[in-house]
């Protein structure tokens, strides 16, 4: 795989967007995506789009851009996880010298649009044995393993809460966030129980938005003169569909084998991590991916994160601009943690914001149910 560069990041507005539909957020957040990259529309030769609320969303998105005959043209749907996934497939087509401009994008109005509300219409044989028994999902799918996960390994409530204390310390300092007040463990603790382990504040946001993210060639990143940001590690799998029942170990996601395979591609250690840009959907999904991507030992992420590690100053700065948990959730959250790892290697941001001297970031993708998984390693190239 060649390593693309990624030239350009965007969001489009967050939180609310009733005047809008997702094609709109996603295509605000390729413009300006392109704007940050010093790209035009006319360059663009692919595009990549996961989540869109239409048949065939990539060319629905390249229709709605009028770009001309694109070259490479990516859909695959592995949910929140689909856009580390394409940073290897765009790769690929480059090597092969099939694009130089590409676009991945996302945008969704799972706030306030019509797609707020859920079809009841069953698409897998498993969905008519769990529906029908109240399974609240995503929420109860999640809480399910979580359980599992504080079973087999004493993990508490508290240090759950660690994680959603920590990513609020982050969104303090971002303007962009939803949610920017302090909180404290007993403040997560107190908020309205969701479905058990989980309160409220374990929860991610429900938000409108767009993200959008472009990668170019080597040699087009050398034209535009804009900071190497290197995709060098990249891997994805899946160890079920939708149904958590599926899972062949609740506590173990697919990150046990991405996380070992995208480091290995990128030649790096957790050592040479700077900073982790982490799916957080459940505070339990944060915690049980440092786990699988080799943060600490397999049952040992309710200690790793107590006493602020992944907070300011802490020993693994996670999920810098607040998360899923506070800053925002259009839906697929992969697309803004890809957004915020290039702006940290970029070193975009001033006094405690900023990750100092950071070379290499980790962005990793959570898809469906902790169904897929999509580890990026990505390096600032001198």
């Amino acid at each position: 795989m060649t390593e693309p560069i990624v030239a350009g990041v965007a969001e489009s507005e967050l939180g609310e967007t009733p005047d809008r539909n997702w094609l709109d957020n996603a295509a605000i957040a390729t413009v300006r995506a392109l704007e940050d990259a010093g790209c035009t529309l006319d360059e663009v030769d692919g595009v990549a789009v996961a989540g869109g609320d239409d048949y065939m969303p990539a060319l629905v998105l390249a229709e709605y851009l009028d770009l001309d005959e694109p070259s490479f043209l990516e859909g695959t749907e592995i949910g929140g996880s689909s856009f580390e996934h394409f940073c290897g497939h765009v790769g690929d087509a480059m090597a092969r010298g099939e694009a130089d401009v590409v676009v991945v994008a996302y945008g969704s109005t799972r706030k306030t649009g019509p797609d707020r509300e859920q079809s009841l219409e069953e698409t897998h044989p498993i969905d008519g044995f769990v529906r029908p028994t109240g399974l609240f999902r995503p929420p109860g799918a999640y809480a399910m393993a979580a359980r599992r996960h504080m079973h087999e390994y004493g993990t508490t409530e508290e240090q759950l809460a660690e994680i959603a204390v920590s990513t609020r310390e982050w969104a303090s300092m971002n303007p962009k966030a939803a949610h920017r007040e302090p909180i404290t463990v007993d403040d997560v603790l107190e908020s309205r129980r969701i479905a058990e382990p989980f309160d409220l504040l374990d929860c991610c946001l429900v938000s409108d938005g767009g993200g959008a993210v472009v990668l170019v060639s080597e040699e087009r990143a050398r034209e535009l003169d804009v900071p190497e940001i290197a995709v060098a590690g990249v891997a994805s799998t899946s160890t079920h569909r939708q149904d958590v029942s599926e899972m062949p170990d609740m506590t173990t996601t697919g990150a046990a084998v991405t996380g070992p395979n995208a480091f290995e591609q990128a030649g790096i250690t957790h050592d040479d991590v700077d900073v982790a840009e982490i799916y957080d959907s459940f505070t339990y999904t944060a915690l049980v991916t440092l786990e699988d991507l080799g943060f600490c030992e397999k049952g040992a992420g309710g200690a790793f994160v107590e006493g602020g590690t992944t907070a300011p100053g802490g020993e693994l700065p996670m999920n810098t601009q607040g998360g899923g948990l506070s800053y925002c959730h259009p839906g697929h959250f992969g697309v803004f943690v890809l957004v915020e790892a290039v702006r940290q290697l970029r070193g975009e941001y001033t006094g405690d914001r900023q990750v100092d001297d950071a070379e290499v970031a980790v962005a990793h993708g959570t898809g469906g149910l902790l169904s897929s998984s999509s580890t990026v390693v990505l390096r600032r190239e001198s």
